[in-house]
């Protein structure tokens, strides 16, 4: 997962960091800050969730554990974490510097996995 996070994810959040950035130039007040935070949300969506679990059942060689049932835990798992999320990526789009995002993302990502790992038995 180290691996996966040093690479894949090192290059894609920042860039679409970048982009929400981008998008809510022209915002202003509430509406940039709602706009940027729930477009962070969006980001880390069901799919993303699931997409995660799959890293994980991969990475433990519990390959018979892969199936469509993880996008159902993703999603159980995506509900149940908005409130916390919504705090969490308002702080990060609204008060931390572009350049700085990604490591808080990170920091809050890797409190993140351990949920999404336990999601499993939780939401099974």
């Amino acid at each position: 997962m180290i691996l996966v996070g040093a690479s894949f994810y090192a290059f894609e959040i920042p860039n679409y960091f970048d982009w929400i950035d981008k998008k809510t130039q022209i915002s202003k007040g509430i509406k940039a800050t709602l706009s940027k935070t729930l477009l962070a949300i969006l980001y880390f969506n069901p799919l993303w969730i699931a997409r995660h679990l799959l890293f994980i059942k991969l990475f433990s060689g519990q390959f018979e554990s892969i199936g469509f049932n993880l996008l159902e835990i993703a999603f159980w798992s995506f509900l149940v974490n908005i409130p916390i999320s919504f705090i969490a990526n308002y702080i990060i789009q609204n008060k931390f510097k572009l350049k700085w995002r990604f490591m808080a993302s990170a920091i809050f990502s890797a409190l993140m996995a351990i949920y999404y790992a336990l999601s499993e038995t939780i939401f099974s």
